[in-house]
């Protein structure tokens, strides 16, 4: 572009400011933000709109309307999509802030911290970029609650696979710290696209709980459930079979790897355990697997006896994936699904680190949970569902 082309192209930019003076710099800002992530878009894709070019990394498409709120006001932005083997979110933002939703999540955490009103301005101030008074910030905890009950309790619909985790936080209960558990359930819906259904907080993660949950799962219409990941809690299991008899269990490997160690007594055998286990859970099938597995158990039946009875009785539980079609294995043969949304998780609570109560522990956490979720149901498929049962 030529200086004359780009003085035409500024004039446009600032026309608003001609025109109705600093009444339009919303405006004004909000082109410039657009015209910026534009370009961040074109350089990540390492090509320009309707460009061929050899280093393209995938396409445009399209743009997703946001509103930030700002210290001169609501802009209204346009927020540059991409498709193709290639992630973008504009780096002058941050991904899932919304202004509404700095402002909710503000307000819960004053609730968690249980901190003064003149610290919540503070923090509604740098956050938000003004000011806010007591009975907004009660009006704002009204509402965030609102729709975090409403969004807990909407309709599901058919979810093929599950995939289940608890997580543990820490509550005060009656003058002394409890640890209180945070059930979470994801699942994958027939498009392939990832959701997270919903989540419960209780003093317990026993049978009851997780019994409890999963029918209020089914309750909002949950169905067509084929498949579940989780890890090996007695009370899910328990809850499992009174709530989805006949389903398919698989259980998280990851978790069955790393519980394999805790049996091996010589410090030099680790990582021979871990590759053996390791080769066993990638074989291409069932029945390669258990012949590795009865290889391994007799190899370490007389150094290992411990292990190799462990491995014997414990290992086959993470061997229904491989009734699945091979492309869907690596992503439903472990919960790590859920174990990277528990450390996003954990980012934002270690901050508040001890919560009054149940109720906002879960407040805080549904927050990030339902940003999460608009996210995955918006983004690319997760996974190709095609051969599923």
């Amino acid at each position: 572009m030529t200086h004359e082309e780009k003085g035409i192209a500024m004039d446009a930019v600032l026309q608003p400011l001609f025109e109705r003076g600093f009444d339009g710099i919303q405006e004004v800002l909000a082109t410039i933000f657009n015209v910026a992530m534009r370009a961040e878009r074109e350089k990540v894709l390492c090509a320009e709109l309707h460009e061929r070019t050899e280093e393209r990394r995938g396409y445009a498409n399209g743009f997703k309307p946001k509103t930030l709120k700002t210290r001169m006001g609501e802009l209204s932005l346009r927020i540059p999509q991409v498709r193709g083997d290639v992630s973008f979110y504009p780096s002058a933002l941050e991904r899932g802030q919304r202004g509404e939703k700095a402002l909710a999540l503000a307000a819960a955490e004053m609730y968690v911290n249980g901190v003064s009103t003149r610290r919540v301005r503070n923090v509604m101030e740098a956050l938000c970029g003004f000011d806010i008074s007591a009975s907004q910030v009660s009006e704002a905890a009204k509402m965030l609650d609102a729709e975090l009950e409403k969004w807990r309790n909407r309709p599901i619909g058919c979810t093929k696979a599950l995939v289940l985790d608890a997580m543990y936080e820490q509550v005060r209960m009656n003058g002394s710290v409890v640890s209180c558990a945070v059930l979470i359930a994801t699942g994958i819906q027939e498009d392939g696209h990832r959701s997270i259904l919903g989540v419960s907080a209780s003093l317990s993660e026993a049978e009851p709980h997780w019994r409890t949950f999963l029918h209020s799962l089914k309750n909002r219409g949950l169905n067509g459930v084929s498949f579940i990941v989780s890890d090996d809690h007695e009370g899910l299991k328990a809850a499992l079979r009174a709530t989805f008899p006949g389903v398919p269990w698989q259980r998280c490997q990851t978790h069955l790897q790393r519980n394999a160690q805790a049996y091996v007594t010589k410090a030099d055998l680790r990582s021979t355990v871990a590759a053996d286990i390791r080769a066993i859970f990638n074989a291409p099938s069932r029945q390669e697997a258990e012949r590795l597995l009865a290889v391994a158990c007799e190899k370490y039946a007389q150094s290992q006896a411990k292990l190799a009875s462990w491995m014997e009785d414990n290992l086959p539980d993470g061997f229904a994936v491989f009734a699945l079609p091979e492309h869907m294995r690596r992503r439903l043969r472990t919960s790590n699904l859920l174990e990277m949304l528990n450390r996003q998780i954990r980012r934002r609570t270690r901050v508040v680190g001890l919560f009054p109560n149940e109720e906002s522990l879960i407040r805080l956490i549904s927050a990030i949970l339902m940003e999460t979720s608009e996210d995955w149901e918006t983004d690319k498929v997760y996974l190709n569902m095609e051969g599923m049962p």
